[in-house]
């Protein structure tokens, strides 16, 4: 049973992936959806349901035998009949609500509106047609579903379906009325006013839904951008604390090195080792200075970065017009990426690092692909591929590794950092490299921190 589901699910998010780039985040959906159609819409409508019944198999409504009315009526109740085992179907699934996949859900829901709105203009039909009574319920639908369903095409034209039922439900009802020569009793200025009324319904209630997820999206991001904030601030404070506990003693060792240095006069030796000390005091030196730099990083703020312009940036100032003369860079950027909650100068140092080593690697000659596209779970996968001489698999199990570097002054800490940084905001930099067959970077980066607290917390 679960293959063809998940089977549609893929269909559906390979054809239109933008789609969940605007989604509200499944644990706020969830609960939305408990409170509308589990708490308060399951109980009314077994009440409903109820008199439904009842109206309907247990009252002597007095018609004739032959008229068509009558027909409409065993119509409704074989319909009805049809829809109590669907909808307590649904429901159920609904009571189960936050152990079912987000698109699933959502498709319950969705058949559920309709099935509602199927009934209640079935219900119209036999209580009045354009004056009936029951006209009320039709707004309470809209304003249920602009609660319920979320993404604003289906909810306007579910909406829109309810206002065709409504006007099906009243002609089907004049025509039923000519047939059996009826008087005809519909007034046009109160038909007129119900129409007017379900279309004001349908602009209230996208707009109710517009403003109360902005509110929560506004909110989200207040919450998104402290908690990044305290994360990279607590880094930034661990490194500087580790950064100015080593360079202390480093400048007292290379200052006891040098005075020793001159003081020995004999012995090659002894005056090797000291060199040797003091060289690697230097080294240490350098990548505390980065490490610091490091920390400095993450003293400043985060903010809401356009993906796209933020990888041209960085490809301009690696690949400025008098270094690109040999090198052809190729763009490929996905459309409706989400924009990505991270300090600039993280981003910037992210992918700046691994397009220096490209070119570095390329000698710069060669051919680089930049590729920006929206992943799963609302991640940004950012490619960066060379087509340069590749490395071995030695090397590329140690490429991540602090201190190690194929670069005669380099300090090893590149990569290292450039991981540590995709990794405190939730990502994972992968690598993929062969032997003269170039070498690929994988950046994954999710839209919000929020998203991975609440994997770890669930």
């Amino acid at each position: 049973m679960h293959l063809p589901l998940h089977a549609i699910a893929d269909f559906f998010n390979k054809r239109w992936p933008h789609l969940n780039a605007h989604r509200t985040f499944q644990s706020k959906v969830e609960n939305r959806l408990c409170l509308v159609e589990r708490n308060i819409m399951l109980p009314l409508k077994l009440v409903c349901l109820f008199f439904v019944c009842r109206h309907l198999f247990f009252m002597d409504l007095e018609l004739d035998p032959e008229s068509a009315r009558v027909v409409a009526l065993s119509s409704v109740k074989i319909f009805f009949l049809l829809y109590l085992p669907l909808t307590i179907g649904c429901s159920i699934m609904i009571s189960g609500i936050r152990s079912l996949p987000l698109w699933y859900i959502e498709l319950v829901v969705l058949t559920v509106a309709i099935l509602d709105i199927i009934l209640l203009s079935a219900l119209t039909l036999i209580t009045g047609g354009l004056e009936s009574p029951l006209f009320w319920f039709y707004l309470l639908l809209s304003f249920r579903n602009s609660l319920s369903i979320y993404s604003p095409t289906t909810q306007i034209t579910v909406n829109a379906l309810t206002i065709l039922a409504y006007l099906l439900a009243g002609l089907t009802d004049i025509r039923i009325a000519q047939i059996a020569g009826e008087p005809i009793e519909t007034n046009a200025d109160s038909f007129t006013l119900r129409l007017l009324i379900l279309g004001a319904m349908t602009l209230f209630s996208y707009a109710f839904q517009t403003m109360f997820d902005k509110l929560r999206e506004a909110e989200d991001e207040a919450k998104e951008f402290q908690i990044r904030q305290e994360q990279l601030q607590a880094t930034g404070r661990l490194a500087a604390e580790i950064a100015h506990q080593l360079k202390n003693p480093l400048g007292i060792i290379n200052n006891a090195a040098f005075t020793l240095q001159r003081t020995v006069k004999d012995g090659k030796t002894i005056t090797q080792q000291i060199d040797l000390i003091r060289e690697e005091v230097h080294r240490s030196d350098r990548i505390i200075t980065d490490l610091m730099g490091f920390a400095q990083l993450a003293e400043g703020t985060v903010q809401p970065l356009d993906i796209t312009s933020e990888l041209d940036s960085a490809i301009e100032q690696v690949f400025p017009d008098a270094l690109s003369k040999g090198m052809s860079i190729n763009r490929r950027y996905g459309t409706a990426l989400p924009k990505l909650t991270m300090q600039k100068g993280h981003f910037s140092e992210i992918i700046v690092n691994i397009l220096h080593n490209a070119r570095d690697a390329m000698n710069g000659k060669g051919n680089i692909h930049v590729e920006a596209k929206l992943g799963e779970g609302l991640s940004i996968d950012i490619m960066i591929e060379d087509d340069g001489p590749g490395m071995s698999q030695e090397l590329l199990d140690q490429v991540f590794e602090a201190y190690f570097t194929t670069k005669e002054k380099g300090t090893g800490l590149g990569l290292a950092i450039v991981k540590h940084n995709v990794e405190i905001y939730g990502g994972k930099l992968m690598v993929e490299s062969q032997l003269g067959a170039g070498t690929k970077f994988i950046i994954q980066l999710p839209a919000r921190a929020l998203i991975k607290l609440r994997k770890n917390q669930s």
